[in-house]
């Protein structure tokens, strides 16, 4: 397989790494930030966080237009500092989490699909990883 192209997000959020672990991975919480504008929701979020366990989230057009699940399988959980899993279309996705005391700095790296720009994806899960940030500083 051809390397492909790498985006990198990135965020700090003004909450401990325990905080923003938790947030990230219980599908209660992923169902409330899981999507790159208001006029997308997450209905249904389930998450195995384990080596070789897996995850889905239900991502839909809140006026029922449209609807996908992003969905693929864990390759390393090292609990409060990195995971990284593989998307169901092969893809490759490293997230890490750096604790700096009271905040925590989130690097998210993926690689690029073929369909839409590099720009259109940085933004997009740019804007998840926004939704993230003010989630979880709202709600812990």
């Amino acid at each position: 397989m051809e390397t492909a192209n790498r985006i990198t997000v990135s965020t700090t959020v003004n909450r401990p790494v325990d905080k923003v672990w938790e947030s990230w991975n219980k599908p209660e919480h992923i169902t409330q930030w899981s999507h790159a504008s208001a006029e997308w929701h997450a209905p249904y979020a389930e998450n195995d966080l384990r080596k070789d366990g897996k995850f889905k989230t239900t991502m839909a057009a809140r006026d029922g237009s449209f609807s996908f699940d992003f969905e693929g399988v864990y390759t390393t959980v090292r609990d409060h500092e990195l995971i990284e899993y593989t998307i169901g279309d092969g893809r490759k996705v490293k997230i890490s989490f750096i604790s700096e005391g009271d905040t925590t700095r989130i690097i998210e790296v993926f690689d690029a699909e073929q369909q839409n720009s590099i720009e259109m994806q940085q933004g997009g899960w740019q804007a998840i990883l926004d939704n993230f940030k003010n989630y979880t500083e709202r709600s812990f």
